[in-house]
């Protein structure tokens, strides 16, 4: 930029250098940031408005490239006190590459934060070292410790001690791909700036800009229109690929399919020589549908300095973001009741279901279970939940693990479309072949499920049936629960307005304990130990802040379990431990968890 506010440091009585910031040319810092002193900031690098670093106090400030200053942030240090830069030398503050500290964040010296970082809103670090691939969220003060590199920093949390420091989470993939497309829209916001400053960039833009409209009111369609409007990628897809190619970065893509999402194992697609952003488009559509089904993902390459520039998902297996009919690839139609009515197969290698296992009837709500992997009464329960506002949720376990009940999440459903959620749910049973799968419903107000149903069984059953002992509940749709139903309800399921057959065994929600849990008490009251229970939300857990459930005075094995379940039943979503206590040297002998999120 070339008004920037940057000013030497002032004399002092501990330094009279009166040194002045160092800004790489391809740097952008915008007119309303103050950079002071002894700064030396990298290529690439975008500081954005209302931001501060003062290095007039603590000095010298080294900000490697890549990485962006979001709007707010203060950036400054002690006179006492350095810390060793990657390049060996003592700095005040050292921030790495492909950093990213956002908005209000505090950074203060002597301070080191490595590469590849993510400092959350309003968080402060101070006298502290910031390991490579660290992850701090919002509102987290980090002092005086040491944080290894790629851990993780939860919302509000308070490190002050090296121990709580060594005892932090690792960072997931998810948070990872996260931060790397944080960087990524930065570098574009950087090289849109510069180019907003510079005559000649923005006038081309303009022109075209000019252009297009004068051929839209003549009611002719320009290159563009034809570029969105024949292609199956929007409006904000297309113009990234004209804007990359414009800058001069080669495009590339990138899929991977539901199972290793989570692990960030992406996979290329036939690289893109493009000239043109027509013959980019087609070949991004080209991609898409080769692996239809899958998550596909657009990134710009900066050939100079062989690093990515962008990256954007423009594919997801659930549809969210899929190509509009109008593409140069074909998907099912959907008729207006929101069934699939096409016999169109999918083209997708691994599937083995076609949209006509969903067939639309006069009602528009109901489904034949045709060539579906699922039962009628599974589609049922899927159809009921959307209509009365809840979401779909899936989990899965191998015969192994189901004995203990450590269940693990399929990938979520955002979907509100039945004949999304089930192809959703097919392809979590296809995922977990041989394995136990369950459906369950959640209220999202509540934060609490209301329905768990196994819709798959090792042995290849997809029978729903609720309570994991072979039998399948009988569901029927209804406005009243039958008094004499065996099932089990909670509010939120009644107001649902489904019930399940007079006989059947399906329990909605499962407060239970397992057998292992019952011996578990059952061996502590035997041993004159006493019984407590604690609870910890998902996200206090990686902190370890568990809150205690109660005190069970109870010496009675049924009173005991009774009062475990309604622990379970008071805290759905969260975790649970039962707690044994030797009471004369009041100390804890066993803790066991014994209900997962």
């Amino acid at each position: 930029m070339r008004v920037r506010s940057m000013t030497a440091a002032p004399p002092t009585p501990w330094s009279n250098n009166l040194a002045e910031p160092r800004i790489h040319e391809t740097a952008f810092v915008h007119s309303f940031s103050h950079i002071i002193g002894d700064v030396e900031i990298s290529p690439n690098v975008i500081v954005a408005p209302g931001s501060s670093v003062r290095a007039d106090e603590g000095t010298p400030f080294f900000i490697d490239e890549n990485t962006n200053i979001q709007d707010g942030v203060v950036i400054h240090g002690l006179e006492q006190g350095r810390v060793l830069g990657d390049n060996k030398k003592e700095y005040s503050v050292w921030i790495g590459k492909n950093s990213c500290i956002t908005h209000m964040a505090l950074i203060h010296g002597p301070c080191y934060i490595g590469s590849n970082c993510f400092i959350g809103f309003r968080s402060t670090i101070f006298n502290a070292r910031v390991g490579d691939g660290c992850i701090v969220m919002m509102h987290a003060l980090v002092q005086d410790v040491e944080i290894p590199p790629g851990k993780y920093v939860p919302s509000g949390a308070v490190i002050t001690s090296q121990q709580q420091a060594d005892r932090l989470p690792d960072v997931n993939p998810q948070d990872k791909e996260f931060a790397h497309h944080v960087v990524g829209v930065n570098q574009a916001l950087r090289a849109g700036y510069l180019c907003a400053e510079d005559s000649k960039c923005i006038t081309k833009v303009r022109e075209k800009i000019d252009t297009y409209n004068t051929n839209v009111d003549n009611g002719s369609q320009s290159q563009r229109s034809i570029e969105v409007y024949n292609s199956g990628l929007d409006n904000q897809t297309v113009d990234q690929v004209r804007y990359l190619l414009e800058q001069g970065f080669k495009i590339g893509t990138e899929h991977v399919d539901q199972r290793r999402f989570r692990t960030g194992t992406w996979n290329s697609c036939h690289p893109i020589e493009a000239r043109s952003v027509g013959e980019a488009v087609s070949a991004l559509e080209g991609c898409m549908t080769e692996h239809q089904g899958e998550y596909v993902r657009l990134f710009g390459i900066d050939t100079k300095h062989k690093k990515r520039v962008l990256e954007t998902i423009i594919q997801r297996p659930d549809g969210s973001t899929k190509p509009t009919t109008t593409s140069t690839y074909t998907t099912p139609p959907k008729p207006s009741n929101g069934g699939y009515s096409s016999s169109h197969s999918s083209s997708h290698g691994n599937s083995s279901y076609s949209s006509s296992s969903y067939r639309s009837t006069n009602n528009g709500g109901g489904y034949s279970n045709g060539s579906s992997q699922l039962s009628s009464e599974t589609i049922d329960h899927v159809r009921n939940l959307l209509s009365g506002g809840y979401r779909i949720g899936m989990e899965h376990v191998d015969q192994r693990r189901f004995r203990t009940g450590s269940w693990q999440s399929c990938s979520p459903i955002e979907s509100k479309n039945a004949s999304e959620a089930i192809s959703a749910l097919e392809e979590c049973m296809r995922s977990h072949e041989g394995e136990y799968v369950r459906l369950i419903g959640i209220d999202p107000k509540a934060r609490r499920r209301v329905l768990e149903t196994i819709i798959q069984r090792p042995e290849g059953s997809s029978n729903g049936s609720s309570n994991g002992n072979g039998s399948s509940g009988s569901y029927r749709p209804a406005t009243n629960v039958p008094p004499d139903s065996k099932a089990t309800f909670t509010p939120e399921v009644r107001k649902y307005g489904v019930g399940f057959e007079s006989g059947s065994t399906a329990t909605l929600t499962n407060t239970r304990l397992s057998a292992e849990a019952i011996e578990e008490v059952r061996n502590l009251l035997r041993g004159g130990y006493k019984i407590s229970a604690e609870h910890v939300d998902k996200r206090r857990f990686r902190t370890g802040t568990w809150a205690s459930c109660g005190q069970i005075d109870a010496n009675s094995e049924r009173e005991v379990v009774g009062i475990l379940e309604s622990y379970l039943a008071e805290y759905p979503g969260e975790y649970v431990r039962l707690i044994g206590v030797e009471p004369k040297l009041k100390r804890r002998v066993v803790e066991n968890i014994i209900q997962r999120p």
